[in-house]
């Protein structure tokens, strides 16, 4: 029996044992082929084949064999005595301790011959590789088998020891976690390499070394745990001491587990990186499909212009190729309709490119280069009622600015400030509609992109700061557009571009003032620019004013200086009469000769408009001469409400007849009491009767204005009080009336600034202090109202507008000065008087031929100096007189400092002499009372 025994091992040790064989034997074959596994029987049969060699010879060990029981085939449990014992059952699942592996292994029956001292030394000898020194296992040991682990599993092991009574003996093993044995310890220091048997036990050096295993038809020694750490998993040994030599191995493989853990958590990254760059991917193709289709949709015309004819998209480039305006045209439209090149019959020689939808607009483009400037002309034609034509633009663009449309409702200094719905634009009360009685279709971006509308366009204007959009909108209305020029809207305008805002600027209002100009309205034109106006005190009611109260207003005014003396419609017993109130005027011409010759020029208000209480209404509406209602006889005249008149008929001025009758009984009145001129006082396009008809149509209620101004232009014109175009000098255009307040004082010079944008070079303020004082909003429209002069303004008030008027084209005056008895009052005044004499006049002098010839106002805002300047374009309480003065005025109560920016250059402090250099903020300024921030620019060689 123990001959067999170490006969057996011997051929174990050899390599030459029949019955067990090799990892490396190829004995996945049957399973490959789908066979069964062989029978120890069929191995044994078999076992004389000539084999490859074994393991141990090619590593040169000799290594003992064991032989692996799989789970699948459970072994009978051995006695300590006997290898096998056929009496005990084999345990079922349920006898294992939990956690425990079911996996066992016998060892041959010739184990106890062999020996372990004389293989231990020969390992010993050979060379060993250096290893880490491992801290862990103990802790990892100690933590075998923690339930609060994830991944543990405690496979049950029986080790059964032939030459030792163990008996079923059983070890939990636990998957704990571990660091890479190549990383540094716990303070960062560098592990220290040592050199350790890998077969020999951490716990029982004199174990021989592990033998090797055959692990599911695998043979592998213990060194190749690290490699095969799966199959480790599945192992289990007999003895207990190399149970201990296993967990050794086991957590040596525990670096491997975490290293592959982070290889997959590097796999999610990965695949997660994918997918991100896999819907980019989509993301850009589509983009690029939309960016492509658009590009080829959007076609070129004229160069610069860029049209997308399915979504309206609309942009205009400079010379270089940068986009300055972009909008979309026919918001109203929809786009369900494809559009197309308009037919034959609809288009025009002038080579404009028409485009149509079809049955719903049409669409004229059209080009006109002049040089540097380019300009663009647009044209929608409404085919289908209910269309209203509406174009859009974006109202701020690289910090460009809209300005024009004159004074607005709020009194906003940029159109790209304000915010309001569809409006007609019209002219009317800036207290009650959105804009005020300055207009002109006129819109001009400080980027250098400028607007102008046609006059026989039933515009309205709408700003949208929530969608940044400035929009035209072509839609006829019951009042305003009521004469349906066209049977549907249309919306005509053109946009013109260049590189410089003033430059633009000069060509859109470009126009010669010269044309028919006399030399006396020259010396009208510069009395109004070097001499007050004096507008006589009245109250509510015609019998405040007579003789006396002008005779004694114009002995205080003489002091202050000459000028012309301006007579509200109190001069008549009613409005419309056309003669002199005998009963409070007896000596009115004697009164006029004594003014003429003191150097006073004397003005009469006259209005269209003809109280039914007069003489002459009677005789109008005989002649047919008023506005009658719509869809009535001639005969009918329209009635409406102005001022001290409650009712009152308006000549109608497109009647060939009207003129002549009202040029007779204004030349009349000159030659009877040596009247020079006229203050024309037209109220505003909302003043005209709600159901107005003239004998001509009307593009719109500013028509009638435009046209009776130009009619009495040769009965002489002082200025006028509302406008849609510019009147011919020497007739300047009056702001609105202000209320007594500071609020009035900032309205008046934003519209002063406003008119000038928009094309009035001649500007005439409202009065010194105010026109009038309401503490209270109003419903309806100052003109309804018959506004009596305000009581004298508070000192302080006062002085702020005298010295703010001090720079305006030109004064007006309703009480004097002299009138407050104070010595600061009077002081400044004086100061002023000689500041106007001696800095502005000869200003406005010096760039009144550039205002004839160009359109350029006297008095401009910031940007005209500068536009590429940014802070210039936003100031909007400074303002210039030509380009020399700079005037920064106090126009808030009790305030003595104010923020001054200066542009480029060196500027002459007004108030002590100093220099100041351009380009740059001066913060806490001191303004007192008696002073107005104003400087005078320097030649440019000035040193500073």
């Amino acid at each position: 029996m123990a001959h067999s025994s170490q006969s057996g091992a011997a051929q174990a040790l050899n390599g030459q044992h029949p019955e067990f064989a090799y990892a490396d034997a190829d004995t996945d074959e049957d399973e490959r082929d789908g066979r069964p596994e062989r029978r120890p029987e069929q191995r044994h049969f078999l076992g004389a084949m000539p084999r490859k060699q074994s393991l141990s010879e090619r590593r040169n060990v000799e290594l003992p064999l064991l032989k692996v029981v799989d789970e699948k085939e459970p072994q009978k449990a051995e006695a300590p005595e006997e290898l096998e014992t056929p009496e005990e059952p084999t345990p079922s699942p349920e006898a294992f301790a939990p956690g425990l592996r079911r996996n066992s292994i016998s060892m041959p029956s010739g184990i106890n011959a062999l020996d372990l001292e004389a293989l231990r030394l020969r390992h010993q000898m050979q060379p060993q590789d250096a290893l880490h020194e491992e801290t862990i296992a103990d802790d990892a040991a100690s933590s075998l088998g923690s339930p609060g682990s994830p991944d543990a599993t405690a496979p049950t092991t029986s080790a059964n020891t032939p030459d030792k009574a163990v008996g079923g003996t059983a070890i939990n093993f636990a998957n704990a976690g571990s660091a890479n044995d190549d990383s540094d310890d716990e303070f960062g220091n560098a592990r220290r390499p040592v050199h350790r048997d890998r077969f020999r036990s951490r716990r029982r050096a004199s174990i021989a070394p592990l033998p090797a295993l055959r692990l599911n038809s695998k043979e592998m020694l213990a060194s190749d745990f690290d490699s095969h750490s799966l199959a480790s998993n599945q192992a289990s040994i007999t003895s207990v001491n190399s149970l201990a030599s296993l967990l050794r191995e086991k957590m040596q493989a525990f670096p491997q587990l975490i290293r592959k853990k982070k290889r997959e958590t590097k796999d999610y990254k990965i695949k997660i990186f994918v997918i991100i760059m896999f819907f980019m991917i989509i993301f850009l193709i589509g983009y690029a499909y939309v960016a492509y289709h658009q590009q080829m949709l959007t076609k070129s015309y004229f160069q610069k212009l860029k049209f997308n004819s399915h979504d309206r998209i609309f942009r205009i480039l400079s010379h270089e190729d940068k986009e300055v305006i972009s909008g979309q045209l026919g918001v109203t439209l929809g786009f369900d309709t494809a559009p197309f090149h308009c037919l034959e019959d609809h288009r025009r020689s002038d080579g404009s490119v028409c485009i149509e939808w079809n049955g719903v607009a049409r669409l004229h483009l059209n080009f006109e280069d002049k040089g540097v400037f380019r300009c663009y002309t647009l044209q929608w034609q409404a085919l289908t009622p209910g269309l209203l034509p509406t174009d859009c633009y974006e109202l701020k663009r690289d910090n460009g600015l809209w300005f024009g449309g004159g004074v607005t409702k709020g009194q906003e200094w940029s159109l790209s400030y304000a915010n309001f719905d569809f409006a007609p634009y019209a002219s009317g009360d800036s207290k009650i509609h959105q804009f005020g009685n300055g207009v002109k279709r006129y819109f001009i971006n400080s980027i250098g992109v400028a607007m102008q509308v046609s006059e026989r366009t039933p515009l309205q204007l709408g700003v949208n700061r929530t969608e940044n959009r400035f929009c035209l909108r072509a839609a006829n209305d019951e009042f305003t557009f009521v004469n349906r020029l066209t049977p549907l809207p249309q919306l005509d305008y053109r946009i013109c571009t260049t590189e410089d805002m003033r430059s633009l600027h000069m060509l859109m209002t470009q126009q010669s003032l010269w044309d028919g100009l006399k030399k006396l309205d020259m010396e009208v034109l510069n009395s109004l620019l070097e001499e007050p106006v004096w507008r006589i005190p009245h109250g509510e009611t015609p019998d405040s004013l007579n003789e006396t109260a002008i005779c004694d207003y114009s002995e205080s005014a003489i002091a202050m200086g000459l000028g012309h003396i301006v007579i509200n419609e109190f001069w008549q017993e009613n409005i419309g009469d056309f003669t002199v109130d005998k009963a409070r005027f007896p000596t009115l011409k004697d009164t006029i000769r004594v003014l003429d010759r003191r150097g006073f020029k004397v003005v009469l208000t006259i209005q269209p408009f003809i109280s039914t209480d007069s003489a002459n209404f009677k005789d109008a509406v005989k002649r047919k001469l008023l506005i009658y209602e719509r869809h009535s006889e001639r005969s009918i005249p329209a009635l409406t409400r102005y001022k001290s008149s409650s009712s009152a008929g308006v000549l109608d001025i497109t009647n060939n007849a009207s003129v002549p009758w009202l040029l007779e009984k204004l030349q009349r009145l000159k030659e009877e009491y040596g009247v020079q001129s006229f203050y024309l006082d037209l109220g505003t396009g909302y003043n005209l009767p709600h159901y107005y008809q003239c004998r001509q149509t009307l593009d719109n209620p500013d028509t009638y204005a435009r046209l009776f101004t130009a009619s009495l232009e040769g009965a002489g014109l002082m200025a006028v009080s509302t406008a849609s175009v510019v009147p011919k000098p020497p007739t300047f255009l009056s702001t609105p009336p202000a209320n007594a307040t500071w609020e009035g004082l900032r309205e008046t010079l934003g519209a002063v600034l406003n008119y000038g944008v928009i094309g009035y070079p001649f500007v005439l303020p409202g009065v010194i202090g105010g026109d009038y004082l309401l503490q209270r909003p109003l419903s309806k429209m100052v003109s309804f109202y018959s506004m009596a002069q305000p009581p004298l303004p508070d000192p302080e008030l006062f002085i702020r507008w005298l010295q703010l008027a001090t720079f305006m084209p030109a004064m007006q005056f309703s009480h004097l000065p002299s009138e407050y008895r104070s010595d600061l009052v009077t002081r400044v005044a004086q100061e002023l008087k000689e500041v106007r004499t001696n800095d502005v006049i000869p200003l406005l002098k010096k760039y009144l031929k550039s205002s004839m010839d160009e359109g350029l106002p006297l008095v401009r805002p910031l940007w005209m100096m500068d536009p590429h300047d940014p802070a210039c374009l936003i100031v909007s309480d400074e303002f210039s007189v030509g380009e020399e003065l700079i005037v920064a005025p106090i126009l808030h109560a009790k305030r003595q400092e104010r923020e001054v920016y200066l542009p480029q250059g060196v500027w002459k402090d007004g108030i002590d002499g100093s220099l100041r250099k351009g380009s740059r903020w001066m913060h806490g300024y001191r303004v007192p009372t008696d002073k107005i921030a104003y400087f005078r620019k320097m030649p440019d060689n000035t040193r500073f």
